[in-house]
């Protein structure tokens, strides 16, 4: 599907773009690979990485999702776009609320317009957790984004511009995750600081999130949420794999925190079907997806959260999660 296209990510300097990019280029050849973002110390190192002489199909593009007139020419002649630039640092952004709703809403709503303008085939948006039952204005955001990609299907129209969205959990590649922080400490010799003994979490590596955003975007019709089948495992089991010897601190939990993650409420159950390990939300409005004929529903009484899980990282599994360069 990717060969001979052109694939665009926003936010492409990040933990997610450079293990897309490098996933792609192992696959695929496409026409024209392009990275969009605004930090130009960035996209210099990735350069340094993913060479235009070494891969003549990269393309460096400065610019920001804020800026619907650079948008508009970066995605001329796009086939497709991951749309992955968001402001996600929770404190950072409780702090400077109209900065994430400038980038995270608006923003998702330009790329929304541009897309649509310049004839891209599909777009897949990526989500987090913190968007069910928000807590917290990073999650809100979220949440907005999610709703306008979902209804930015009625605004194409039907057989143009598809728009779907991937909403998964911690990522234990991504820049900012707690493996690296207790990995630190650990060779520091210090304490690690647990927030809540009971918490849980949804892991899942930078590549398996990649190869899903990547399938899920060659099969989506558009107007779905996918969400993928993860193992849970606790806060506290993943430090003593990390760090059996060391002292742990119980510090509490901090502002906009949930104890456990949730990926799917009760009430968004009743849209929701189960197909080949993963599970996908059809939108409950305006619109009406067509579904595979081996699909089937969950039932009104599930929920999906990280303490519910069947599925469940030893700490075996989880070390050689890491040792496979997911940190």
């Amino acid at each position: 599907m990717y060969d001979g296209k052109n694939i665009l990510i926003t936010g492409g300097t990040g933990s997610f773009g450079q293990a897309c990019v490098r996933f792609i280029l192992n696959h695929w050849t496409p026409h024209k690979l392009i990275i969009l973002s605004r930090d130009e110390y960035k996209q210099y190192h990735m350069s340094q990485r993913f060479s235009v002489t070494d891969y003549p199909c990269m393309r460096y593009f400065l610019g920001d999702v804020r800026d619907r007139t650079r948008l508009q020419r970066a995605f001329r002649e796009v086939n497709f776009v991951i749309h992955a630039a968001a402001l996600k640092q929770v404190p950072a952004l409780e702090y400077n609320p109209f900065e994430a709703v400038q980038t995270n809403i608006l923003g998702a709503e330009n790329v929304i317009h541009a897309a649509i303008d310049q004839g891209v085939q599909k777009v897949m948006a990526l989500s987090t957790d913190k968007a069910v039952n928000p807590i917290n204005l990073y999650g809100a955001t979220k949440l907005c984004a999610e709703k306008s990609f979902v209804a930015a299907n009625t605004l194409s129209g039907r057989g143009r511009t598809r728009f779907s969205v991937v909403r998964y959990g911690n990522v234990l590649g991504s820049r900012g995750s707690v493996v690296p922080f207790f990995k630190r400490c650990r060779d520091e010799g210090g304490e690690l600081p647990i927030t809540d003994e009971r918490m849980t979490r949804f892991w899942f590596t930078i590549e398996d999130g990649v190869r899903f955003v990547l399938d899920r975007l060659q099969d989506m019709q558009g107007g779905e949420i996918f969400v993928p089948v993860l193992a849970s495992m606790r806060l506290i089991d993943l430090a003593r794999a990390i760090a059996p010897e060391a002292q742990f601190k119980i510090v509490g939990v901090r502002p906009g925190e949930k104890i456990h993650e949730m990926l799917i409420t009760r009430d968004e159950a009743r849209d929701t079907y189960y197909l080949d390990g993963y599970f996908v939300i059809y939108p409950s409005f305006f619109m009406h997806v067509p579904r595979p004929e081996n699909i089937r529903p969950v039932g009104e009484d599930f929920e999906y959260t990280s303490e519910n899980n069947n599925k469940w990282l030893s700490s075996e599994q989880l070390l050689e999660m890491i040792d496979d360069g997911s940190d």
